[in-house]
């Protein structure tokens, strides 16, 4: 287990970590050890030195996980950048509002990606450069940054409107490493089979928490099951983060004993396992020790479950995590008694920087922490409710938003709204997460079609699977003839959420 360590330095300086001759990244390329790694990371901070910016520039990557989209969010910092990754399953719209709400003036893809984009969904202030056009520059050594400068922007959903931006610094990436590394007692002899994209904050850390600890990371883009299970085979992974929508697939797929085996610690966040998925992966997978976590991308990881509690707890959350202060908080900003709901906040230097440029939101969310909190400071006001026991394990109890959590993603309503009105096939839409056994949420879209609802839903199904990624897509379209609305002459979401899930 690596020691505690409470002092921040910047998050470029993660290849130090480990030893120089063991290996650092595993992938179809081959092996690169901690000493390659260093170099390859201070050569890339260099070639963006070169380009003309400024610090405190953005640089945008819409990439999948090859080694550039690994060095990126060391190499960028490095360089006195911020590293704005976009999820590759996002399509041109979604693209398009993030290289313009964060002013990227750079972005790092890949010919076919940049193919799907329109001229006019890329900034004028914004460079696009391929992949392939990348190459080393002078190797810059590691920063001398305050830890506490921002260092990178990771795009989350709200519960209204568009995506927004979480701004992270050098010290929220650096404990956020140091913290999941202690917690799960990684080791340099890990192997984590990375499979979760790097745009989300649970994703990166994959990177960041097995290197702190001197392990190896495994990228890997899957597109079945099977393709996992090959991976684990092939380089020996020990170590698997995923969301719950992934353990589903894996559990039910046809494992070898051999391989099963292999697997000596399962992570999840992004949704609650069920009591049945945690005894399933008991049995899939018997030399695993599992980890239930809880997350929120404002202040990273709240809490996590050990797992000899697992199997006696399997609904909790745990308790907080290295570097994170905890509790359930009354509306009337008390603590709230045991055993009764309260909002989860969390204090402490894992808490981001806020939203890039919007103060009103930041303001919202972000608030003095009680006076009962030790870590004072700002807070992030969760919007979750949960509740703590008296064994001091913290229990979900549900979203204050209306935020659709589906497949381990943050989905917001009124973005699914937006996308669905955009074509003329409906005249009024409202989006409902409902609950399923195997995604947690998915979609629901109650409408007003402009004409059959036939044809509107065939047109509409269409459009979507071209504009929206996978796992924003609607899975099924409740057609009404009118929809309530409220005194104030809004539509009434409450009455039509109350009336689909009664």
């Amino acid at each position: 287990m690596i020691p505690l360590d409470p002092v921040p330095c910047p998050i470029d300086h993660l290849p130090g970590r480990g030893a120089p001759g063991d290996v650092a990244i595993a992938d179809r390329a081959g092996e690169m050890d901690f000493a390659g790694l260093e170099q390859a990371v201070g050569a890339l901070a260099g070639w963006l030195a070169a380009q003309g910016l400024r610090a405190g520039d953005r640089v945008a990557s819409w990439l999948p996980k090859t080694r550039t989209a690994c060095l990126l969010p060391l190499a960028a910092p490095r360089a006195g950048l911020v590293h704005v990754p976009i999820n590759p399953l996002l399509k041109r719209g979604q693209v398009a509002h993030i290289l313009s709400d964060s002013g990227a003036t750079l972005l790092i893809t890949q010919a076919a990606r940049a193919g799907t984009l329109l001229p006019e969904d890329v900034p004028t202030s914004c460079r696009q450069v391929m992949e392939g056009d990348v190459t080393g520059g002078d190797v810059m050594p590691p920063s001398a940054a305050d830890p506490q400068d921002l260092a990178a922007i990771l795009y989350t959903s709200g519960s209204t409107g568009q995506p927004k931006g979480v701004m992270l610094s050098h010290a929220n990436l650096w404990l956020g490493a140091i913290s999941v590394a202690h917690y799960l007692k990684l080791t340099p002899a890990d192997r984590t089979l990375c499979v979760l994209p790097f745009s989300f904050d649970y994703g990166q850390n994959q990177l960041f928490s097995t290197w702190a600890a001197g392990g190896r990371v495994i990228p890997l883009d899957y597109l079945t099951p099977r393709d996992v299970i090959k991976a684990v085979d092939r380089f020996g992974a020990n170590t698997l983060a995923g969301v719950p929508p992934l353990w589903s697939q894996l559990i039910e797929a046809d494992w070898p004993a051999e391989t099963a085996i292999r697997l000596k610690r399962l992570t999840n966040s992004g949704g609650a396992l069920t009591v049945r998925m945690v005894r399933a992966l008991r049995l899939r997978f018997p030399a695993a020790d599992l980890y239930p976590m809880y997350g929120i991308t404002e202040a990273f990881r709240s809490t996590y479950l050990d797992p000899a509690l697992v199997d006696a707890h399997p609904e909790s959350m745990g308790r907080a995590v290295p570097f994170a202060e905890v509790m359930a908080v009354r509306p009337d900003g008390t603590r709230a008694g045991p055993g009764e709901p309260g909002e989860l906040v969390h204090a402490g230097p894992l808490v981001s920087m806020g939203y890039w440029q919007d103060a009103a939101r930041t303001e919202t969310r972000y608030r003095p922490a009680p006076p009962y909190f030790a870590s004072g400071g700002i807070a992030v006001y969760s919007g979750d409710q949960v509740i703590e026991g008296e064994d001091g394990l913290f229990r979900f109890v549900g979203r204050q938003d209306e935020m659709i959590k589906s497949a381990g993603n943050r989905i917001s309503p009124t973005e699914i709204e937006e996308a669905v009105l955009a074509g003329g096939e409906v005249a009024e839409a409202v989006a409902i997460g409902v609950a399923d056994d195997r995604l947690g949420q998915v979609i629901l879209v109650v409408a007003k079609a402009h004409g059959d609802a036939v044809i509107a839903e065939q047109a509409l199904r269409d459009r979507l699977r071209r504009d929206l990624p996978s796992f924003m897509q609607p899975a099924r379209y409740d057609w009404r003839d009118t929809l309530p609305r409220n005194a104030n002459g809004k539509l009434d979401r409450a009455a039509l959420k109350a009336g689909v899930t009664a």
